[in-house]
């Protein structure tokens, strides 16, 4: 496709298309999935944030008519990756109220400096690992993003917005086919 804006899905199209470039589009589209719904694996569906992830995004394929199973299993890991990164948040967030709380015990004399310094380490630690297992995480979920995303553009960039002549083989001169 030489320059301009990418193709936008034919669900997305506003404005005048005859019936004809609307039926090229919509078969050209349709050539590009396999016509089975997305189907949750059922390890997501066990798991209440990730399945709530997987009806979310599920919802939002089918808004553009790309609810296909063919990038169901990788829709089913990005739901995963979102539950463990919330999980992960949660034990964050209790390691950190175990420091307040060892802030707490420690301004009222409840325990020693020395105790207090390990201790606060140990969790400061701990805290550390667990920030980095998020952003191991949501950088596997960003590269989903990405590759859904261009896989979706790309497929779309392959469609013709409008029926044209049939491209000429250049090699067909050459090889007595023209």
């Amino acid at each position: 496709m030489p320059g301009g804006r990418p193709t936008k899905p034919l669900a997305l199209v506003t404005g005048h298309r005859t019936k004809a470039e609307k039926a090229i589009r919509e078969k050209a589209e349709s050539a590009l999935l396999t016509g089975t719904s997305m189907k949750e694996n059922p390890e997501v569906k066990s798991n209440p944030i990730a399945h709530k992830e997987f009806v979310r995004v599920k919802r939002l394929l089918k808004s553009i008519d790309k609810d296909d199973d063919l990038s169901g299993n990788i829709i089913n890991t990005h739901c995963l990756l979102h539950a463990e990164c919330k999980e992960f948040e949660g034990m964050k967030l209790e390691l950190q109220s175990d420091l307040v709380e060892l802030k707490e015990a420690r301004k009222n004399r409840e325990i020693d400096i020395l105790t207090y310094s390990e201790k606060k380490d140990k969790i400061q630690d701990r805290i550390f690992a667990c920030d980095k297992k998020i952003m191991d995480k949501r950088k596997m979920m960003l590269d989903i993003g990405k590759e859904n995303i261009l896989t979706i553009q790309s497929a779309l960039r392959s469609i013709q917005k409008k029926e044209g002549p049939a491209k000429e083989d250049p090699d067909a001169y050459l090889f007595g086919d023209g």
